[in-house]
């Protein structure tokens, strides 16, 4: 009896030495991921912005049916006839299942550079192949290998907005149409994720007679300044998937930081957090840069959490000393550096590059404040991140890099307009299929449940474009197979 107690007691010891090596495992690629996926030039506060405005996760391509680049003439300003600048659009095409007359199926572009993984993989190119479709996907201009003008100065950036967008991709289809053999009369549907899911709901809205039929996957289709819901519904992902246990380390941890600022102890602060000597304690833009930065590390696991990614955080926080120490920890997990740029001065040096070095970083930001806003703060009390980044460091920003006529007053007057020229929360659109995961921060922006979307059950933000698997729950296969009979639909009518 003895022995066999301590066989039981050797197999749990060792059950649990490899639970712990895989949990380091799973956090080492979490870590990778992040740093793989941004630009160690930036400060960690642009590095975590960009990581949030990457392309969904669609994984690898997996054939070689994806043509070499494709480019596409488009007029610089399709609003004034005036004006005869093109540029070149790049976009992808898979014929792999083509038979001529089949339809269009476009995968739209966001704030990212294109892959050839939107179109090789997924329920979209599945949906392509019963209906022996051709599929496209769309580079955003201003984004990528998309480049309508040599740099991004101010008075170039003044063509990137979503008008513009959605006129690059009428006039995409309608290219396509005239050029493709057998596609004079095929029907489109679009795809897309996040902002791009968005741009799917305002080209039906705009160009209705283009489209047979959309999918918007986490569309934030309200033009929103201060989007403090954001940080509200990471709050809530951590308290599903971490528990009150975590929820209550991540609260306590960031007030003891608040704490500590407030007491004259930002001393401690920066070497237990490594910042650097750009750092300073003095400056309301500094702290709240600091303060922002924690949210948004967070937010990078929550927006596309898979599997036990937050779990695992919350493993790695409660594993710490004390509250502000977990913190501490996790903020020093995103980085590779002797020591952390949180500076605001850093960020601005960043942001007012005008070449393309720094990828979606600038472009993003104009449009932020120019059109939508979304700027995710800690206005509410209902989030577990504190009080110290609020909507001032974005509106300062704004002001700093793009000129002082971008004052919070005139954003307010172009979200107004947005939201007017694209319906905001009411863009009267048919044949379009809404999803959101309940766990998506973007969800609070869209439509919901009383709307007609389809609410996916702990889901977070553009968890459903991948093939119908084992491995979906029992909404996300019933969604996804929902919309693959909307298609059929469309299609045949």
């Amino acid at each position: 009896m003895k022995s066999f107690q301590q066989v039981l007691l050797f197999l749990l010891v060792l059950g649990l030495a490899a639970l712990t090596v895989t949990a380091k495992i799973n956090l080492a690629k979490l870590r990778q991921k992040f740093i793989s996926a941004t630009k160690a030039n930036s400060t960690l506060f642009v590095r975590s912005l960009d990581y949030l405005h990457r392309e969904p996760p669609f994984g690898e391509a997996t054939n070689r049916y994806v043509k070499d680049d494709m480019w596409i003439e488009q007029k610089l300003d399709h609003f004034n006839e005036s004006n005869t600048e093109t540029w070149q659009m790049r976009y992808l095409m898979n014929d792999q299942y083509y038979q001529e007359g089949g339809p269009i199926f476009i995968f739209v572009g966001g704030e990212w550079a294109i892959s050839a993984g939107g179109i090789t993989r997924g329920h979209l190119v599945d949906l392509a192949a019963e209906h022996k479709g051709i599929l496209y996907y769309t580079e955003h201009r201003y984004y990528g290998k998309s480049k309508p003008t040599n740099d991004l100065t101010i008075p170039n950036l003044k063509y990137l907005n979503a008008k513009e967008a959605l006129a690059d991709l009428a006039h995409f289809i309608k290219y396509q149409r005239h050029n493709t053999p057998g596609l004079a009369n095929s029907k489109v549907i679009m795809a897309g994720g996040s902002y791009s899911a968005s741009l799917v709901v305002w080209f039906k809205r705009l160009y209705p007679e283009l489209l047979a039929g959309g999918f918007a996957s986490s569309a934030p289709i309200l033009a929103k300044i201060d989007f403090k819901e954001y940080k509200e519904v990471c709050g809530r992902a951590i308290l599903e998937f971490g528990g009150q246990k975590c929820y209550d380390r991540v609260e306590k941890g960031v007030a003891e930081l608040e704490a500590m600022i407030e007491q004259g102890r930002t001393a401690e602060i920066k070497a237990m957090m490594q910042l650097c000597d750009t750092f300073d304690e003095n400056n309301d833009l500094d702290l709240w840069s600091l303060f922002s930065t924690i949210s948004n590390l967070f937010a990078a696991i929550i927006q596309y959490q898979q599997g036990d990614d937050v779990p695992i955080i919350c493993d790695y926080l409660l594993e710490a000393d004390n509250d502000v120490v977990a913190i501490a920890k996790f903020f020093l997990l995103f980085v590779d550096n002797a020591c952390i740029d949180v500076s605001y001065k850093g960020t601005l040096a960043y942001y007012i590059d005008s070449t393309y070095t720094g990828g979606a970083n600038r472009p993003w930001f104009y449009q932020t404040c120019n059109e939508f806003g979304w700027y995710q703060t800690s206005s509410s009390r209902n989030q577990p991140f504190g009080t110290k980044f609020p909507l001032t460091l974005n509106n300062v920003l704004c002001e700093d890099v793009f000129g002082p006529e971008h004052t919070n007053s005139k954003l307010t007057a172009k979200v107004a307009q947005i939201n007017l020229d694209f319906g905001g929360l009411t863009p009267n659109v048919t044949n379009v299929y809404q999803t959101h995961g309940s766990l998506d921060p973007w969800s609070a922006l869209g439509h919901t449940a009383a709307d007609g979307a389809t609410i996916l059950s702990s889901e977070s933000h553009c968890s459903d474009f991948n093939s119908i698997s084992k491995d979906d729950s029992a909404e996300v296969r019933a969604s996804k197979e929902k919309l693959a009979e909307l298609v059929r639909e469309w299609l045949a009518n």
